[in-house]
């Protein structure tokens, strides 16, 4: 027998999908490499965790997440966290603050893990972006200025506990002079990563522009003798450490109890930062491709590759907003653009990994510089300015948040205004009073229109919950006021537009028709919902109040409204006035 062709037995679409995705995957390889190292210095550890969480992590979340394109790694604002986390070690002791890393992204991932077991991640749709602007913004912001002391090749000053604006003057005050081969390094990388990116764009190439920078300003440093020093002696500029051509093995955390303390804070901070990085550039890209995202899945996949990174040797990871964007870019067209990414990372660090020896500080330096301003989208920031006071105040909040408290409480100061704010507008109960024109059209009532004198409506919408309760109250209390000083013994409730009625307002209801019943006043309530009716069923309310009173939601449009007010309009009247009182349509 002969054998079937590949091609026939996975089918050509699914060929060209692999061939999509391996494309894709080699070049988000090629900027996941420097970006990897670079994110580790700014963690404050070795490059190589940095590239191990590329594998790991990245392979990990890219098999169980939800999105085809979102690219996991090591990212700008996480690794600018976990800094702030682990400052609390002693900057000599660098294998504890290793150690504490570790430990940190298992805690980490048990966040995570937890939120999507219990299904929160649902709740960040209602994290605005502008949150999530605000939080790029200001991170791109801090990430720039945490480069600034390897770009002038001196010490960074200051401790982690210091304001980064004060570390900031310490390193640039400090009396080391600055070094200027240093300073050549970092400006050649930004400007030839800025032409190499313009050469990418104009002439459609490989987006391998960050790579091919830092192998060129690494080769200009090695010809110039910069990074090589005499025996003994260091060399003109600082280096990266080499990196080991292995990769990541299990490991189990050599911890101390007391870390656990201190960081429980920052794991569960650090936890939703990265789950709010990830799902927004979920998002984003969804919102151009039209994918269904399920956002517990995709908690549970950032939660589980950190959680197992964690015992690999791996930094704590999030969503890369730079490497999605170029995995888009590239044509990836499943999740398994992700796995061949940590793939050639993986081949990179076997081959090339004694290389990254001769990496200057300086070059990576430049590069986060360029990739960090790059983050900052004037265009976006422009744009929600101006969309409403509600989104510039949350933009402006989260981004000073950034720069004068810290990153990681930024995201959580600004995710938490979002929610609050939204609660605060969902909490808002509309009512309005709706009149019988003299022409027999129940309509809402303007200004010009004398008082109803017969049958009072109101008409009701929004979520009747206990936010919406003392609205609630307060136009009950109100209708009854009106009825009394008008002399109506009949009051119209429209509740054919409220939705989610919870115990409190259910009870604030309750109380209303027992006081209304007391003073003599008959309470019709037109368009009651299935759900409604059962909870007013359940609370044993329609024991309390007549069933004829109570006018369930029907399919006929305003049916259920106008039977309620045809039926008030003839308790309001004399026997032999009701049949010139029908009412016959509602606006």
């Amino acid at each position: 027998m002969r054998p079937v062709p590949l091609r026939d037995r996975l089918g050509a679409g699914t060929l060209s999908n692999i061939r999509k995705d391996f494309v894709a995957g080699m070049t988000v390889a090629a900027i996941s490499l420097p970006q990897s190292m670079a994110y580790a210095l700014i963690a404050g550890v070795d490059p190589r965790f940095g590239l191990y969480t590329a594998i790991v992590f990245t392979a990990i979340a890219g098999v169980l997440g939800s999105s085809n394109h979102l690219v996991n790694g090591p990212t700008g604002a996480v690794s600018l966290v976990v800094f702030g986390a682990l400052a609390f070690i002693d900057p000599d002791a660098k294998l504890d603050a290793y150690e504490a890393m570790f430990l940190l992204a298992v805690m980490m991932g048990v966040v995570q893990i937890a939120i999507a077991v219990t299904r929160l991640g649902d709740v960040t749709r209602y994290i605005s972006e502008s949150v999530v602007t605000g939080f790029i913004a200001g991170a791109a912001f801090l990430t720039i200025i945490g480069q600034v002391a390897n770009a002038l090749g001196v010490r960074a000053q200051g401790t982690g506990h210091q304001h980064v604006l004060y570390r900031l003057y310490l390193t640039l005050t400090q009396p080391a002079p600055f070094n200027v081969k240093a300073i050549a390094i970092s400006g050649g990388a930004i400007a030839i990563a800025i032409a190499a990116r313009y050469a990418v764009k104009r002439f459609r190439l490989p987006q391998i522009d960050m790579l091919f920078s830092l192998i060129a300003l690494s080769f200009v440093a090695w010809l110039a003798g910069w990074s090589q020093g005499a025996p003994g002696a260091k060399p003109a500029i600082p280096l990266i450490e080499a990196v080991p051509a292995a990769l990541p093995t299990p490991h189990i955390p050599e911890i101390e109890f007391g870390w656990f303390l201190d960081l429980a804070s920052s794991a569960m901070a650090i936890g939703i930062l990265g789950l709010l990085e990830a799902l927004a550039i979920a998002k984003a890209i969804a919102h151009k491709t039209r994918q269904p995202l399920d956002y517990n899945r995709q908690c549970l996949a950032e939660g589980v590759g950190n959680l197992i990174g964690g015992f690999f040797r791996c930094m704590p990871g999030a969503g890369s907003l730079s490497r999605t964007a170029i995995n888009y870019q590239a044509g990836a067209v499943t999740r398994f653009s992700g796995v061949f990414t940590a793939a050639f990372v993986a081949v990179a660090v076997l081959l090339l990994a004694p290389l990254t020896a001769y990496i200057p500080k300086a070059a990576l330096a430049g590069l986060l510089i360029v990739a960090a301003a790059r983050l900052i989208d004037l265009e976006r920031l422009r744009y929600t300015l101006a969309a409403s006071r509600y989104d510039a105040i949350l933009l402006l909040v989260t981004t000073a948040s950034a720069l004068a408290i810290g990153v990681e409480f930024a995201i959580l100061i600004g995710a938490t205004l979002s929610i609050v704010w939204y609660v605060l507008r969902a909490a808002r109960l509309k009512a309005q009073e709706l009149i019988v024109a003299d022409d027999g059209v129940v309509r809402a009532r303007i200004a010009s229109d004398p008082p109803s004198r017969d049958v009072l409506i109101y008409d009701f919408e929004g979520d009747l919950f206990f936010g919406a309760a003392p609205d609630f109250e307060r136009y009950l209390q109100s209708a009854a006021d009106e009825a009394q000083a008008r002399g109506v013994t009949c009051i119209v409730l429209r509740l054919k537009r409220v939705r989610n009625p919870d115990a409190v307002a259910l009870e604030v209801l309750d109380h209303f028709l027992a006081e209304a019943r007391a003073q003599g006043l008959e309470v019709l309530l037109a368009g009651v919902r299935p759900d409604l009716q059962a909870a007013l069923g359940r609370m044993h309310i329609l024991d309390r109040h007549p069933g004829e009173r109570i006018f369930p939601e029907e399919e006929t449009d305003y049916s259920a409204t106008l039977n309620a007010v045809r039926a008030a309009r003839a308790l309001a009247s004399a026997p032999h006035e009701r049949e010139a009182q029908a009412v016959y349509y509602l606006v």
